[in-house]
Parts: C-alpha cells; sequence; structure tokens
C-alpha cells in the first residue's frame, strides 16, 4: 500500500518549532575547561555559580568527609551537560530537584546531565551527594588535602576546592558561602568569614561559617583539629578569629606574637590601600609540614616553619595584603600572578618601612644591585613567569621592584593613590597585568607601558633602576637591609611544594 507524503502547512510547520523550546534545540555540553593559560582544564564553562552551601560532617580519625553540597548558579549558554571540578565518590545529582546523570571523568572531572535542557539565564540549583577520604585522592600523584595529627586541612593554590566540595575551580567564578561542619566535640572546625552558629548534639559540635562577599574557591579552606582560638576587634570593628593547633610545640610562642598583630597590621593596611573589603579577617596555624603561607579570604594559612626562627609579621603582612591584592581583585588568568604577588610583596617593603627597619627603596636597589645580570632571577618575566615559574622569587622580589620603579616615576602621591584606586574600582573582580598598566597610565596621564614591559616581560635585568621621583623617599642602598626578603632556601621549599601538583 502506498503512502502519502504529507507536508504541514507553513503555519503548522511554525507551530511545531515553537512547540520545542529553543534551549533544547541550541544546547550543548558545557567546557570541562575555562581555558587559563597555565590550566586549561582548571574551572568549567557555560555557567556561573553565585553561592555555594556545603553541609560537611569530618571524622578525623578515619579522614572521611561526608557531604552535601548546594550550587546556585545561572547558565551562559543553552546546557545539555556541564561539569563540575570534583574528586571524590558521587552518590547522587539533582538538577532542579530533578535527578540527574553523572559521571566522573579526567583528573577531576564530575560530568553532569540533567533531565532536560537548562536554558541561557535561567537561575537553577544543583545538589551533589558524596563522601570520601580526601587525602587518598591523587590528582596527578598529589593530594591537596593534608592530614594532621588531629585532623585534616585545605589551603593549596591553584587548585584545592575538588579535593572537598564539588565547584567551578577557577578565581573567575566568584561566588558566596555557608560551610557547615560537623566534628566530634574534642575538635573545632575552621573556615572562612564569620562563624554565624556553633551548636552541639550527641558528641558532635557543628560549625556554621559565613562568607557573604565574593569568593574565588582555592581562596577556600578548611581545618578540623584541637586548636587554642583567640578572638579580637579592629579598630573599625571587624570580628578578627585567629586559631592554632595545640601541638605546634616551640613555633607557637613566634606564631602567636606574628599572627595577634592582625588587628593592628589590617588597621595599617586599610590606611594603604583602602577600606578593607571583606567582612572578618583572621589567621591559623595547623601542625602541617608544608613550608608555604597561603591567602585564604579573611583567615590565611600559615605554615608552623613560617615562624621557627622567631616572630614573623613580614609573612601577615603580606598574606593580609592579598585580601586586597588577590582575594578581593583577583586574576583574569594565572598567568596573571604579579597582580597578587608583586603587591603583596610590596606591602612587607612598605612594613619594613613604616618600622623602620629599611625603606622601599633600599630593598629595591639591595635586590637590584646584589643580583647579577647573568642570574636566572633575571630571566623570569613576572608579568608571564610560565607554570613552572609561577611562584618563582623573581615573581615576588622583581615584581615589587617593578612597583618601586614605578613609584619612582610618578611620585609618592600618585603612586599612593593608585594603590587605593586600583583595588577600590575592582573590587571583588579580577583583573590582568595588562589591565593595571592601562589604569595606571590613565590614573597619571603618563604612558608607562614600557617601563612595565621592562621590569614585568623582559627575560634581562633592566639597563637601570629608575630614581626617586622629587616627592619619593630617598635612600641610600644598604647590603646588610633584607627586611621583607626570603631566603632562597625558603623559597626552594615553597616552590617544590607548589610544584608537586602543577598540571
Amino acid at each position: 500500500m502506498r503512502q502519502r507524503l504529507i507536508v504541514p502547512s507553513t503555519a503548522a510547520a511554525a507551530f511545531l518549532l515553537l512547540a520545542v523550546p529553543a534551549s533544547a534545540a541550541d544546547a550543548t555540553p558545557g567546557a570541562p575547561g575555562v581555558g587559563d593559560s597555565y590550566y586549561p582544564d582548571s574551572g568549567n564553562g557555560g555557567y556561573d555559580v553565585s553561592h555555594y552551601d556545603l553541609r560537611l560532617k569530618y571524622q578525623p580519625k578515619t579522614d572521611r568527609l561526608e557531604g552535601t553540597a548546594t550550587l546556585l548558579a545561572t547558565p551562559t549558554q543553552a546546557l545539555s551537560r556541564f561539569n563540575l571540578d570534583f574528586t571524590l565518590d558521587v552518590s547522587e545529582v539533582l538538577v532542579n530537584g530533578k535527578k540527574a546523570a553523572h559521571k566522573q571523568s579526567g583528573a577531576h572531572e564530575l560530568e553532569i546531565t540533567p533531565a532536560g535542557p537548562l536554558e541561557k539565564g535561567k537561575p537553577v540549583s544543583v545538589v551533589v551527594r558524596y563522601s570520601g577520604v580526601p587525602s587518598a585522592v591523587k590528582v596527578n600523584g598529589y593530594s591537596a588535602w593534608k592530614r594532621t595529627p588531629d585532623g585534616g586541612v585545605i589551603a593549596q593554590e591553584p587548585e584545592s576546592a575538588a579535593w572537598w566540595f564539588p565547584s567551578n575551580d577557577h578565581p573567575t567564578d566568584k561566588a558566596t558561602y555557608d560551610i557547615s561542619v560537623s566534628v566530634p566535640d574534642d575538635v573545632q572546625a575552621i573556615s572562612n568569614g564569620v562563624l554565624a552558629s556553633q551548636t552541639s548534639k550527641l558528641g558532635w559540635t557543628r560549625y556554621n561559617w559565613r562568607s557573604t562577599k565574593p569568593q574565588a574557591s582555592y581562596l577556600t579552606t578548611l581545618a578540623v583539629g584541637k586548636f587554642d582560638i583567640t578572638t579580637d576587634t579592629t579598630a573599625s570593628g571587624l570580628p578578627v578569629v585567629n586559631a592554632y593547633s595545640k601541638d605546634l610545640g616551640d613555633n607557637l610562642s613566634s606564631a602567636k606574637a606574628s599572627i595577634e598583630r592582625t588587628a593592628e597590621i589590617t588597621d595599617w593596611e586599610s590606611t594603604v590601600f583602602g577600606p578593607y573589603p571583606f567582612t572578618a579577617v583572621g589567621g591559623y596555624v595547623p601542625n602541617v609540614t608544608s613550608s608555604y603561607a597561603l591567602e585564604t579570604q579573611t583567615r590565611p594559612f600559615y605554615s608552623p616553619s613560617s615562624f621557627a626562627n622567631g616572630a614573623n609579621q613580614s609573612v601577615v603582612v603580606h598574606e593580609l595584603a592579598h585580601q586586597w591584592f588577590g582575594d578581593s581583585v583577583s586574576v583574569k588568568d594565572w598567568r596573571d600572578i604579579w597582580v597578587n604577588e608583586g603587591f603583596a610583596t610590596y606591602a612587607q617593603w612598605l612594613w619594613s618601612e613604616k618600622e623602620g627597619e629599611g625603606t622601599a627603596q633600599e630593598l629595591a636597589e639591595y635586590i637590584y644591585n646584589s643580583v647579577p645580570a647573568e642570574n636566572d632571577f633575571w630571566k623570569v618575566k613576572p608579568g608571564d613567569p610560565g607554570a613552572d615559574r609561577q611562584f618563582d622569587r623573581a615573581v615576588y622580589n622583581r615584581g615589587a621592584v617593578a612597583l618601586q620603579a614605578l613609584r619612582n616615576t610618578v611620585g609618592d602621591k600618585a603612586f599612593f593613590s593608585i594603590l587605593k584606586q586600583w583595588p577600590a574600582e575592582k573590587r571583588y573582580g579580577n583583573a590582568s597585568v595588562q589591565d593595571f598598566v592601562k589604569f595606571a597610565e590613565k590614573a597619571t596621564g603618563k604612558q608607562l607601558a614600557p617601563l612595565f614591559d621592562t621590569w614585568l616581560f623582559q627575560p634581562s635585568k633592566p639597563a637601570t633602576l629608575p630614581a626617586p621621583a622629587a616627592d619619593g623617599k630617598a635612600a641610600k642602598a644598604k647590603k646588610s637591609v633584607t627586611s621583607g626578603l626570603i631566603p632562597p632556601k625558603s623559597w626552594k621549599q615553597i616552590q617544590d611544594a607548589e610544584r608537586a601538583h602543577r598540571h
């Protein structure tokens, strides 16, 4: 029997097209990375997260973490599938309350396929239930989660979230956080922001931490252990929470002599960089063997070794300066690391200047005069050092000399105005090295691109260090001036620790 071909009328065809949602026709998978120059598979494409709600339970004796993460996000394209960065075992995923298919792939990708396509611009909720032993999970042979004698801690750069919560793990997608952690009564849980509440029941205590300002995923931290906790307030009334592992031994007193000055240092930095950008401040020192500190937002992480030689206010100055430069104003791309580290190092130099232990000009001249032109130090380009040299001491120290060169060129009045205007204009956002160059040129009316090219992008020692401007502080260099500098041995330890998990 012959069948007759029925061709719908134009109106009927139009109706059929309208019956299929545009998002279904246009939906495509989100990218498994944001395309970062150094770490192309970090983060994910296709959506922006606005808030993370993490409800966790952690048992220190077994290092087992159980959690339910709720993400509020908005698709930036019509999505048929999207990825989160995550490594633990996932038992269930819900998207807008409906079960979604999921599988893990690559080094740290959780692929989620919702029941139906997600429309561009329409907010969604994602619930992920999971569990695992974070320290047992390796990505390229490395675990960012560190065990301690009485618990665990997560504080690492450029990636750390994937070991304890599913996220869009790149600084360009910031969000607010509610982090609720239940732990046995004999330990405490330290995280970012303000401790909103604390309740105990049946041998377990739940700590509810809240961060209400945008925060990058790698700046989100958690430490569980036995801590001595101190509280304070800054002159402006900000709550200060500091925590010290009870088994730090000889380093405990020097750590407290440094970190207990957090309120004072925050108040001073506010006069230099403008109003503090967050609602809390502090720091913590867990009993770990690492050799670095990290600017985890509102509550910097410090290794005990930072205080092995006595009090070290300089490292506290550095990590607190990051709250403006690195946390509030974060990198657009990890090659832009100078906008974090150059400024935080220069803050150490300004503290040295304030304390009468050597001016920033003396420190800049010391570095310029003491490091020979043939040294590899001058081959590193702070403005784009490469993934393998991202945390090289040249990024920090040569990067700080670049700021002194800027100060000498434009004068103190213009320079210190820039130090306040930049974090104010870019607050809670992201910026590149080139963004700062353009900003400085606009603020001063001077052509500064050649200066920055010389100090940040040429793999050679600049011919001269500009002399201080008429309103700047001139000072004779002293080879004995080293306050605010980190010795090469410590830098090697930091680089080795950081390189251990680079992609």
